[in-house]
């Protein structure tokens, strides 16, 4: 069997493009599978950034609760629940002024946060006019199906 050595480097390249551990290909009778060593590419970059960012994910829920002088259970409004599993982030890019803030009037429509997954970034948006009334997230914080996102009122 020959080796299509320009396949199997542009299948590297799309591994790395697209921060994937494996890719495989069938064509026919030919398999290609290009596989690269996980814990090596965990190692190497993610962790630091995760770590280095966990200081800050804590930090924001508690000031919103304080800001708002309530309790979570004392906050009335109606939830905006994230619809998947990701991450959530509360601007458009790194550094970038967030999307909404305590207290501030959003319209029907209008992103409130963005929740990543698997290198999608999804808005997330107000489904309804109303007033900020809590942020449950904070940015770069994962979060699951159907949790409290930003509770409007």
């Amino acid at each position: 069997m020959r080796v299509d050595t320009a396949l199997v480097r542009e299948l590297a390249e799309l591994l790395s493009a697209n921060d994937l551990n494996e890719i495989e290909v069938e064509d026919g009778d030919r398999k290609i599978k290009v596989r690269r060593d996980a814990p090596t590419a965990y190692v190497s970059a993610p962790p630091p950034a995760a770590l280095a960012a966990a200081p800050a994910l804590t930090a924001p829920p508690v000031h919103a609760k304080e800001d708002l002088g309530t309790h979570e259970d004392e906050v009335s409004g109606e939830p905006v629940k994230s619809p998947m599993v990701g991450t959530a982030f509360m601007s458009p890019e790194p550094g970038a002024k967030p999307f909404i803030t305590v207290g501030q009037a959003v319209k029907a429509g209008d992103t409130l946060l963005i929740v990543e997954a698997m290198k999608v970034m999804n808005p997330i948006t107000a489904p309804k006019a109303g007033t900020v009334k809590k942020i449950n997230v904070a940015d770069g914080q994962p979060v699951e199906f159907d949790q409290s996102l930003v509770v409007l009122g």
